[in-house]
């Protein structure tokens, strides 16, 4: 009977240990900015860090315990290690596929669910008095991130709180750019978002068909590994 093929075997073994130190890589970094104090702050402001980093850390689990798996079931010829990766593999493949399709499904509401956010977020804006520094300067500070003015309807979304220190003034480090007209920033808030979501689609797309190949790749070597030492 044929046996198992030592390049297949090593070539599997390599190819999880590559796996398992990026998954040591992401969970280290991820762990850092969940404990880090300075990070901690920008959490204040942005839960959607928080969020993202969690996030992080159980992709950066999840990659570390299918590369143990990978490397082990490849090293000891174990199939039930090499069985549990492949389905492991595959359960990611599956998701990333109904997240693909319920991106494309969804992909005209998305605009409407920001507009209806930020709606409310007006309607905060114009009841706040003068005194609420933190509305105003969150406001503001949202207008200078995302070079954009007011968030609907340009100016007038700050009601009676404009004022010529806000008001869509560009700050000084973007006057001179395309961002920027006579001191003014040109675009609303919201079409700045959606910009900014849809070029971050593209980049999401590219990385999941990277993933996707890489999957593909390490489903393809444990199945054969797998049927080797089936066999043996």
């Amino acid at each position: 009977m044929a046996g198992v093929s030592s390049c297949m075997k090593y070539s599997m073994f390599v190819f999880n240990f590559l796996f398992w130190i990026i998954g040591c890589i992401i969970l280290g970094i991820s762990i850092w900015m969940r404990v880090s104090k300075n990070i901690q702050e920008e959490f204040k402001t942005d839960s959607s860090l928080l969020s993202a980093v969690n996030l992080l850390i159980a992709v950066g689990s999840i990659i570390m315990v299918l590369g143990f798996l990978g490397c082990c079931g490849a090293m000891k010829e174990s199939q039930c290690m090499l069985l549990l990766f492949f389905i492991g593999l595959l359960m990611i493949l599956l998701l990333q596929i109904v997240a693909g399709i319920l991106g494309a499904v969804y992909k005209s509401q998305i605009e409407g669910v920001v507009n209806e956010t930020l709606e409310k977020e007006i309607d905060v804006l114009n009841i706040a008095s003068s005194n609420d520094k933190n509305t105003l300067e969150g406001f503001r500070q949202m207008e200078i991130k995302y070079k954009c003015c007011g968030k609907l309807k340009g100016k007038t979304d700050w009601g009676k709180n404009l004022q010529p220190s806000y008001g869509c003034v560009c700050d000084p480090t973007d006057i001179g750019t395309s961002y920027c007209v006579e001191n003014l920033y040109k675009q609303t808030c919201a079409t700045a978002i959606m910009e900014m979501f849809k070029k971050n689609m593209i980049i999401v797309m590219g990385v999941a068909f990277g993933l996707a190949f890489i999957e593909i790749v390490g489903m393809v070597f444990s199945m054969t590994l797998y049927c080797q030492i089936q066999i043996k």
